[in-house]
């Protein structure tokens, strides 16, 4: 990302998208050589501003939450945290690509950076979607405290992981030295890229199951009613066709974002234009901006939170209903 998802050539300050291999101007002569900034970067670069301050706002408004401590919160606030992590490594890829002259291990460190938060985002969007499985799969054990328990172990599993993830660059899984061996994603190489890719798509294969599975549930759910009432009320039905519209909106939304930067990755090298690079990791960065809306922003208690913060025109009162799939 930023400098970061530049195919060919070495970090520099100055590479036209025109000829993506072209050599670099010397960074002892950087002084005397006007400094260009890429568009492509600098729309990164905000994209990351605007994410680590939209997720900010999402802890801060969590924080305030009757019971923050719950589940459902802390599924909300992990994801919120990785995003903006990950807004802050596009930050600090820009400062590194723009401002440091000898960019190599700073280089490892914002690539480590955006891997290990990119990769959270990625797998706390999968434990949203198993938490959402398991509420309906085990509704009448949901909310005891082994189900928080595991809540806790998924999250934990998936930032470890995550971290594994990032570290691979700084251990040896990059391109410094071999500039054949790069990927679309300097400094990450191409086994490195393949890896990330393939794991993603696996990923997104086991929550596309999972939603299924959702859908699945949700309607045997509702034939159940209908049977035990001898018929299904319209707005139960509505409620149903409108719980799956939304599984399906997001689930599409998550896909639009992330499977072309995945295959492109996996099947791309330096030779290809980097402009591809980085029309196809934007939308991915967006997701960033998608999530919460999509997790945060629909739950009743952080719009009232958000309500209050804003204007003070409701009372800090929060009902205490059960949290339902819907809220996270």
């Amino acid at each position: 990302f930023g400098r970061l998802i530049l195919s060919g050539g070495s970090l520099t300050r100055a590479v036209s998208l025109r000829n993506a291999s072209s050599p670099p101007p010397s960074v002892a002569g950087a002084a005397d050589v006007p400094v260009s900034v890429n568009p492509w970067d600098v729309a990164l670069c905000v994209a990351g501003t605007l994410v680590s301050c939209e997720n900010a706002l999402v802890i801060a408004l969590v924080a305030h939450a009757p019971a923050p401590r719950a589940p459902a919160f802390v599924l909300i606030a992990s994801l919120a945290l990785a995003d903006l992590l990950a807004g802050l490594g596009l930050v600090l890829n820009f400062a590194v690509v723009y401002a440091v002259a000898e960019p190599g291990v700073a280089s490892l460190l914002s690539a480590g950076l955006l891997i290990a938060a990119f990769s959270a985002s990625v797998l706390n969007v999968l434990a949203i979607t198993v938490d959402r499985y398991l509420s309906l799969y085990g509704a009448l054990t949901y909310h005891t405290e082994r189900a928080a328990t595991f809540t806790y172990a998924v999250l934990a599993l998936a930032w470890l992981t995550s971290a594994l993830l990032g570290a691979l660059p700084a251990l040896g899984w990059n391109c410094l030295e071999d500039e054949a061996t790069c990927s679309v994603c300097r400094p990450v190489n191409k086994s490195n890229a393949a890896a990330l890719a393939v794991s993603f798509l696996l990923v997104f294969a086991l929550i596309l199951q999972l939603y299924l599975q959702i859908c699945k549930i949700a309607f045997r759910h509702a034939q159940q009613i209908a049977v035990q009432r001898h018929f299904m009320s319209a707005s139960h039905a509505s409620s149903t066709t409108k719980g799956v519209s939304t599984l399906s909106a997001i689930l599409g939304t998550f896909a639009l974002c992330w499977v072309p930067f995945a295959m492109y990755s996996l099947v791309a090298d330096t030779r290809y234009p980097a402009v591809y690079t980085y029309a196809t990791a934007l939308p991915a960065i967006c997701s960033s901006i998608i999530n919460p809306i999509i997790y945060a922003f629909r739950n009743p208690e952080i719009q009232r939170s958000l309500r209050l913060a804003c204007c003070g025109c409701l009372p800090y009162s929060f009902t205490s209903r059960p949290r339902t799939p819907s809220d996270v």
